[in-house]
């Protein structure tokens, strides 16, 4: 073979050579590499779209309004969801979860009562912190009784409800009553801030003890009255979702909702404080 021809040989060789090696390149792009290829933005779509069933959420009593509004946005967000909510005091909550009670995602309105689930082992992961609330007064509309703050409430003959002392608003009334150096004798304990407030707007009370939020949900049925000691009894609400989630794929998505930027202003707009 002469010099020439060898040249043309090699040649004709290494043009083959790269002409596979293409054809390999764009089969690992066409099959391997296809969902790497995705924008995390497609790639989470495609997931979300996955999603169904219901997601049970077992949430306190101030987080009904907010939550609610949320639990609509997931559904729209990912047909063939739904969201179920029970709402309540938190310690009640909590006892039900650890008594087997299913639920998928429980948020609580204090780390205290969270740490009952966690403690009996019923949370997959660690809890966050996604919101905080603050105290108010509630009194009847227009103030009547010229309630201008916490010590006003220990007047005489002055009809005041508080939340009881095992769930987080009766424990952060507590501890802003102590910070005041007060003590009230209220005429009812109440299950959960809601009802403590129904109390108020049924105008079998003259006041309580509730959240800023639930004030704000109630509009003009009540008359909200800050006072400076609830500074001292803020609560963080933690959310996680639990071990036995039958629906672990949404009760992740629906948290995941109530912690992004959209679900902060919901909750924010509601009242609450950022955590």
């Amino acid at each position: 073979m002469t010099l020439t021809a060898r040249r043309m040989q090699r040649t004709l060789q290494a043009a083959g050579a790269g002409a596979a090696a293409l054809l390999v390149l764009s089969a690992c792009s066409s099959s391997g590499d296809s969902s790497a290829a995705e924008s995390p933005t497609s790639a989470s779509a495609s997931s979300a779209d996955q999603l169904s069933g219901t997601v049970t959420v077992f949430a306190a009593a101030s987080l009904k309004e907010s939550f609610t509004t949320l639990g609509e946005t997931f559904e729209k967000a990912h047909p063939g969801t739904k969201v179920t909510f029970s709402f309540g005091g938190s310690d009640s909550l909590a006892a039900s979860i650890t008594g087997g009670a299913p639920a998928d995602v429980f948020a609580s309105a204090s780390p205290g009562t969270m740490k009952i689930v966690t403690d009996a082992g019923d949370a997959a992961g660690t809890p966050a912190a996604f919101v905080r609330n603050q105290l108010e007064i509630a009194t009847l509309p227009g103030n009547p009784d010229r309630i201008a703050s916490l010590a006003d409430l220990t007047r005489s003959g002055l009809k005041v409800v508080l939340c009881d002392r095992t769930v987080p608003c009766g424990a952060a009334a507590q501890k802003a009553l102590a910070a005041g150096g007060l003590e009230l004798e209220p005429v009812s304990y109440e299950q959960d801030v809601k009802a403590a407030l129904t109390k108020v707007e049924l105008k079998e009370a003259d006041a309580a003890v509730v959240y800023r939020t639930d004030v704000h949900a109630a509009g003009g049925k009540v008359k909200g009255v800050e006072f400076p000691e609830s500074a001292q009894a803020v609560n963080a609400y933690p959310i996680v979702r639990l071990k036995g989630a039958d629906n672990a794929g949404a009760a992740d998505a629906f948290i995941a909702l109530v912690r992004s930027a959209e679900g902060r202003q919901v909750l924010t707009e509601a009242g609450f404080l950022e955590p």
